[in-house]
């Protein structure tokens, strides 16, 4: 797993703290308890394991506010879908370009699907007028 040098932040409630918890991709984020914790890590030993979106959406669901962190085999490719399902902050196990992120984190500012709770898809912003 990497250290924080090598954090990079996808919003606000990312921390400069090693995580209280690693979820393995095979456990149950439903049988977590949260309370008091501030930094949940979700693993990603292999880029093609998806598990760790389903975490990330299931801790978010249950009222997680903290840092959720991605962490291992993640790629600038799956940056802009890892916030999307809730992960505040990614501690990759190889480089990955700020140019890069950045460029990948805003190549679609209106999502067409839903994605982490309180965020609207543009179906629906279309059907409110917002």
């Amino acid at each position: 797993m990497s250290g924080a040098a090598s954090l990079l932040r996808l919003d606000g409630r990312a921390e400069d703290r090693a995580p209280d918890v690693v979820l393995a991709p095979e456990a149950d984020p439903r049988a977590l308890a949260l309370e008091g914790l501030r930094v949940v890590a979700v693993a990603f030993p292999r880029f093609r394991d998806g598990r760790g979106y389903s975490h990330a959406r299931i801790l978010r669901e249950r009222g997680f506010a903290g840092d959720l962190r991605a962490v291992g085999d993640v790629t600038v490719d799956q940056l802009l879908f890892l916030k999307r399902a809730g992960f505040s902050s990614v501690a990759p196990d190889g480089p990955i370009d700020p140019q890069a992120a950045a460029a990948a984190l805003a190549r679609f500012a209106t999502p067409y699907q839903r994605g982490a709770p309180g965020e609207a898809p543009a179906w629906a912003r279309r059907m409110t007028g917002s």
